[in-house]
């Protein structure tokens, strides 16, 4: 929901800096792929009951998640590149729920139905982009990508806002959890909604 307003506040200066890394030849799937490590390294800490420090590597997390797309910009965007940015960033999604899960049987129940939660926001997500990239649509709202981003309620700011409340208030889990499954629910409505509109013209084809 706020993704696309805070792109225009962070992308300058992760854009310095990618443009840095890119000239320093590091490329943007190897910054990519050195984000999984405090991703999951988060993930270790929150399951062990390190809040602080797995808020800690989060924050890190989504720094690599901004500059990996920072440095393709500078040096070229790939399919590719948009691939394992995507699965990385799904990693880190499911990650970080399964961990609160793990560290109290009281969050299980929470931590599941937000994985669920999850896994619906992303079919309604890439199921809409694929479509999306059949008709040729585009979209800048999100910046440069390798393909379409379709806006919802919950995005990337949503989702750390809700991690980050997590760590600091690990006792209040399942009802940040089950707020959050709430919003990401309400987002494959509105996606679904919002594909009804776009695309419930007839294929020519004929072919669903």
């Amino acid at each position: 929901m706020f993704d696309s307003r805070l792109r225009p506040l962070i992308d300058p200066p992760l854009n310095a800096v990618g443009r840095w890394l890119a000239q320093a030849g590091i490329g943007a799937n190897a910054v990519t792929l050195a984000g999984l490590v405090p991703a999951l390294g988060a993930a270790y800490a929150i399951a062990h009951g390190h809040y602080a420090a797995g808020l800690a590597l989060i924050a890190l997390n989504r720094l690599l998640d901004g500059l990996d797309g920072a440095v393709a910009r500078a040096s070229g965007v790939t399919d590719f590149g948009g691939y394992i940015d995507t699965l990385a960033d799904y990693v880190f999604y499911v990650a970080v729920p399964v961990a609160f899960g793990l560290d109290a049987s009281i969050n299980a129940t929470a931590a599941l139905l937000l994985v669920a939660s999850f896994t619906l926001t992303a079919a309604s997500f890439l199921v809409f982009a694929a479509l999306a990239a059949k008709r040729g649509d585009r979209t800048s709202a999100h910046g440069t990508k390798s393909f379409f981003y379709s806006t919802g309620l919950a995005e990337g700011a949503e989702t750390i806002a809700a991690f980050t409340a997590m760590c600091l208030w690990p006792q209040y889990f399942p009802a940040i959890a089950y707020g959050f499954a709430g919003l990401c629910l309400l987002t494959v409505v509105q996606r679904t909604l919002l594909a009804a509109r776009v695309f419930a013209r007839p294929n020519a084809n004929g072919q669903e």
